[in-house]
């Protein structure tokens, strides 16, 4: 078993049974679900809209190398700058180069995930460049010195009484102060940040491939603030984020905000088409798009995981999950978590280190249900420990054991070879840890029911 599993274990356990924590989310994803039920309830045929959200990402997917050329085309005829990084490190140094091209010292940064795939914060700490979150959530978990605990809402785990002992401690906000108060507070002290910042950074829902746009939805107003003030503006956004066209928001933006947080459409939605024009009278003067790959063509080359790629960020499934909903997001130790997390890691990082997440799942079946691009996710759960099995990415004892396993299912003599008491001497002994400290092992009869069955059949009272 790898570290990162291991670990994985350990985390599940302490989280799974830390009830103040699990009272938290149960209120928090609560509230969410009551919202999300009455905005999907908005949709005159939801099944229709998520159906063909589904067709126009198979397209895009199988013809992903016309649409990104087209997109790029697109964006460099109104003055933008599009740059392709293969991995981690190539996105950094191109973001790096940029700043330092600008003689830049400070970052102010929008919400974005493929920030946190690439570690940008820390990476820009390194180098002596200031990099602020302002999307309230992201601040409050940068200000704790944590990692995003959810893909959409940053600080889910943290109560109001939380982030008040925070700002209380940090700022010197009253410690019975309202979430209002600290949102008022938070504005305060970010407003000035957008002014002086060098460098705008953000990611992008969406990108358009036939206007060469990319597509920002938020509820705050800070994207537009990181996007507008600052000279440069550099955008980090996965290749599989592509559309075909502006017309496609149509149906993608309420799916994302019905399914994301209840909404028929988050409070500001914006289409971003390159840096300031002559005749505008806002924006950057440059504008950049990073297309991120960082393993999203390992993941296009798997025919029948490749819908993986099809997600659009909007959490559902997450909050939709029983294990996410017991152990937590931090505790998968990966950028995105959660189901939709489970099936990409493996492709992004590699299966070896990161098999385990797709073994993290009752597979109940209720993550793809709630999917709005209709993702089959736990049957790509089922096909990543397939593949794991077929590379022998698993360890010698579990390839023994479930081959000793398999032979002895396969012919009922050896089944009924040793006795109950055997057997559980045998789960006694070696899976009563693998089973769980919290968890009685089951008692095995000391005659199997085949072996009973043809003794009655034997016996005269038969």
């Amino acid at each position: 078993m790898s570290t990162t599993a291991e670990e994985f274990l350990v985390k599940s356990d302490e989280k799974a049974f830390d009830m103040p924590h699990r009272k938290t989310i149960n209120h928090n994803i609560g509230k969410y679900n009551v919202a999300v039920e009455r905005g999907l309830s908005k949709f005159v045929n939801l099944e229709a809209s998520k159906k063909k959200a589904h067709v126009i990402k198979w397209r895009v997917m199988e013809n992903l190398d016309k649409f990104l050329p087209e997109f790029e085309s697109n964006f460099q005829k109104r003055g933008g700058k599009v740059i392709w990084a293969n991995d981690v490190e190539e996105a950094q140094k191109e973001i790096l180069n940029i700043i330092q091209k600008r003689g830049g010292k400070t970052v102010i940064k929008s919400k974005s995930m493929t920030t946190e795939e690439i570690h940008l914060n820390e990476f820009l700490e390194k180098n002596d460049i200031e990099s602020l979150e302002s999307d309230l959530g992201e601040y409050i978990v940068q200000l704790l010195g944590q990692k995003p605990y959810h893909i959409v809402t940053p600080a889910m785990h943290l109560s109001k009484q939380e982030i008040a002992q925070l700002f209380h401690e940090r700022f010197g906000t009253p410690v019975e102060a309202t979430p209002e108060q600290l949102t008022q507070k938070a504005r305060e002290l970010l407003r000035e940040k957008y002014l002086r910042a060098d460098i705008g950074i953000s990611g992008g829902n969406f990108l358009i491939a036939d206007t060469g746009s990319i597509a920002l939805t938020e509820n705050e107003g800070n994207a537009r603030l990181c996007t507008t003030f600052p000279k440069v503006h550099i955008a980090i956004v996965g290749i599989e984020k592509i559309i075909p066209s502006i017309a496609d928001l149509d149906l993608y933006w309420p799916l994302l905000a019905s399914h994301g947080t209840g909404q028929n459409l988050t409070v500001y939605n914006t289409i971003l088409s390159g840096p300031r024009q002559a005749d505008e009278t806002d924006g950057p003067e440059e504008m950049y798009v990073i297309l991120l790959d960082n393993g999203r063509t390992n993941l296009l080359a798997q025919k029948e995981q490749r819908q993986a790629l099809y997600c659009i960020r909007c959490g559902a499934c997450l909050n939709a999950c029983p294990v996410y909903k017991n152990i937590g997001g931090h505790t998968y130790n990966t950028t995105y978590s959660g189901p939709i997390g489970s099936i990409i890691t493996p492709h992004f990082k590699g299966m070896k280190e990161f098999k385990h997440l797709s073994y993290a799942s009752s597979l109940c079946g209720k993550c793809t249900e709630v999917c709005p691009v209709k993702i089959d996710i736990h049957k790509m759960l089922l096909l990543n420990r397939r593949d794991a099995a077929s590379k022998h990415e698993n360890t010698k004892t579990e390839d023994i054991g479930w081959g000793l396993w398999k032979k002895g299912m396969s012919k009922r003599s050896l089944m009924d070879m040793l006795s109950g008491n055997i057997k559980n001497f045998f789960l006694k002994t070696f899976f009563k840890k693998s089973w769980g400290k919290y968890r009685a092992m089951p008692e095995i009869a000391p005659k199997s029911f085949a072996k009973q069955w043809e003794e009655s059949k034997k016996s005269p009272e038969s």
